[in-house]
């Protein structure tokens, strides 16, 4: 169930909110993975039923996707958090994103006020990717610039303190986007004085999305896991000490 909001600059949210949400705790923005080129399903649907289930509406955002992408899919993230905003008057709004949407997510944050878009009150990021520097995902990184300077998009140059709070989580043996782009987000938030949590597992495949049964991918080896499921909870509590202290 749920339904669908149409966006501008092409975007559609997804908002799974039948049934509704008694008292949602806030509104979470899903942004999938999937490096610029398509959107993972798996990052989508079953992480909004899961921040449902814990009292928030999930909404999962569906952006454009390419060659060439340039500022196109931060426009859509922005005008869906406006919507947001709009919609849900008074409830904390959070993006999450996995992987290139982990960028996408990161990207609102540390670009809003320079572009005059919407701010989050939290970031969640999941393995994302965030340099286009020597440790960068390059199909996600050439997927957003084409041909253009990457300057814009390597996000670790950009934090200052007015991006919002972030929780982060990487595995060390990521093979396809390395722990290093958290670390070098991590460092420059620490350097800006940004509140974040960060979470290092030492082993996992990318992509693991809520590493539970409902998520399990075998033929990638993407494997249910016990201890790195345990991200959704310490998230969770994260949400609650970052926005719903009394």
């Amino acid at each position: 169930m749920g339904r669908e909001q149409s966006l501008p600059y092409g975007g559609r949210l997804w908002i799974d909110d039948e049934p509704a949400v008694p008292k949602p705790k806030g509104v979470v923005i899903i942004c999938p993975g999937g490096g610029y080129e398509w959107l993972s399903p798996r990052e989508a649907g079953p992480v909004a039923a899961a921040f449902s289930d814990s009292g928030w509406i999930g909404a999962v955002l569906h952006y454009g996707v390419g060659h060439g992408l340039g500022t196109l899919p931060l426009e859509q993230l922005g005008a869906a958090a406006d919507w947001v905003r709009e919609n849900y008057l008074g409830l904390p709004m959070v993006v999450c994103g996995f992987s290139a949407g982990g960028h996408l997510a990161a990207s609102l944050g540390v670009h809003w006020k320079t572009m005059g878009l919407t701010r989050p009150d939290a970031l969640i990021l999941c393995y994302p990717v965030i340099t286009a520097g020597t440790y960068t995902h390059q199909v996600s990184i050439q997927n957003l610039t084409g041909e253009q300077d990457p300057y814009f998009f390597s996000l670790e140059r950009y934090v200052t303190q007015d991006m919002p709070p972030a929780f982060v989580w990487h595995t060390a043996a990521d093979p396809e986007v390395p722990v290093q782009n958290s670390l070098l987000l991590a460092d420059a938030m620490a350097e800006a004085g940004v509140p974040f949590e960060l979470l290092i597992f030492p082993e996992g495949m990318h992509g693991l999305s809520l590493a539970t049964p409902v998520v399990d991918e075998p033929e990638k080896n993407r494997i249910a896991d016990p201890h790195v499921a345990g991200w959704f909870r310490l998230c969770l509590e994260w949400l609650e000490n970052t926005l719903h202290k009394e």
